[in-house]
């Protein structure tokens, strides 16, 4: 695809970057709407991005408000002369009392609550969350007011990576509830086409800017899924 022009002019081509690394990720929090900033490797794959993008003809950069995507975004912006624009509807989803706490903390302190997230259920939240229904109307409608009245123009979206995993579902028709099935590396570049709330795929996970980088740390939903059925399952029936 050429770098100044859109395939389909009648929708509005999106570049959505997960935001580059922080300490939480390697610890695998549930960071959610905590305002955690980027550690070095993620600043360095927020300068590679920007370098990726050197050349972008780009009308809108747009990021969540949150630290780590505000500091992901400044290398491209850099490169395009550009200011990002910072949209709050475009963070993470809200863990509510979870937010920023770790696996096996989660698992002492809200066993119960631990064992419903495993379900994936789309309507299940934590107390004072937000559940990923709710989550997906959220990021789906800030996107599609964001494309409103921009068919054939291509904006660059600096955001989260439960964002994008809405974004893919919607495109692919997938359920809402059940396990990530996306791989959303952090500060992968990612290109959508929207129109509407209708979403097509351009490409997903392009990292051939990030060759050469330490491994990036994974929180697999679909082995935490296989593991809550077999602890189930294991458990005697005392009934």
């Amino acid at each position: 695809m050429a770098a100044g022009s859109v395939d389909n002019p009648g929708m509005t081509e999106l570049i959505l970057i997960r935001h580059g690394e922080t300490d939480w990720n390697r610890e695998l929090r549930f960071q959610g709407q905590v305002d955690v900033p980027l550690n070095a490797i993620g600043h360095e794959q927020a300068r590679r991005v920007g370098l990726q993008l050197a050349g972008e003809s780009v009308q809108q950069l747009v990021c969540s408000d949150l630290l780590r995507t505000r500091q992901t975004a400044m290398p491209p912006a850099q490169q395009l002369a550009m200011q990002p624009v910072n949209d709050s509807a475009l963070r993470e989803q809200n863990f509510g009392v979870v937010d920023g706490m770790r696996v096996e903390d989660i698992q002492t302190q809200f066993p119960q609550a631990w064992s419903r997230w495993t379900e994936f259920d789309a309507d299940f939240a934590f107390d004072a969350g937000e559940s990923t229904r709710a989550f997906h109307a959220r990021v789906m409608g800030a996107l599609a007011a964001l494309t409103e009245g921009r068919a054939g123009q291509r904006l660059l979206v600096v955001t989260h990576g439960g964002v994008l995993d809405m974004v893919y579902r919607s495109a692919l028709g997938l359920s809402l509830s059940g396990p990530r099935q996306s791989v959303i590396p952090n500060g992968a570049i990612n290109r959508v086409r929207m129109q509407g709330y209708r979403v097509e795929i351009v490409s997903w996970a392009e990292t051939a800017h990030l060759q050469g980088m330490p491994a990036q740390p994974v929180y697999d939903q679909s082995k935490t899924a296989q593991r809550a059925a077999q602890a189930a399952v294991s458990i005697p029936n005392t009934e």
